[in-house]
């Protein structure tokens, strides 16, 4: 309408309404349209190595983890948020932060054990933190 102002506020909107649908929650869809440097980001476990059967499974509960542990771990090491839809991952988040998630996400789906990827992810978060 004439009442509004952001010339951006159409595709804020869309996007709010995309990140509610990919299944993030509404204060975290609500966070897109406060935020500008927030973005959504997905892909496929099988975009990053070609994976059947058992196999995906294993590697879809790998960043899951016990009881959703690994992605917690991530979620909180890299200040994204992660949505595991059965072989698509949701990543929102600033660039760089998910940036750093999905290359701890990829090192899973490859088969790095979840402590070196822990390890790897709070060295990085430390040198972000520094750098701020």
């Amino acid at each position: 309408s004439h009442h509004t102002e952001d010339s951006g506020a159409l595709q804020k909107g869309a996007d709010f309404v995309a990140a509610f649908m990919l299944g993030f929650d509404v204060q975290d869809a609500v966070a897109l349209l406060r935020l500008d440097d927030l973005y959504v980001e997905s892909f496929q476990v099988t975009d990053v190595k070609l994976l059947r059967g058992d196999h995906l499974s294993r590697a879809v509960g790998r960043i899951a983890g016990q009881d959703g542990k690994t992605r917690f771990a991530i979620e909180n090491a890299t200040r994204t948020r992660i949505v595991i839809a059965d072989t698509r991952i949701h990543m929102l988040g600033s660039y760089a932060n998910i940036r750093v998630a999905r290359n701890a996400i990829c090192d899973l789906i490859l088969g790095a054990p979840p402590g070196k990827v822990y390890n790897n992810m709070r060295n990085v978060a430390k040198r972000m933190n520094e750098r701020y």
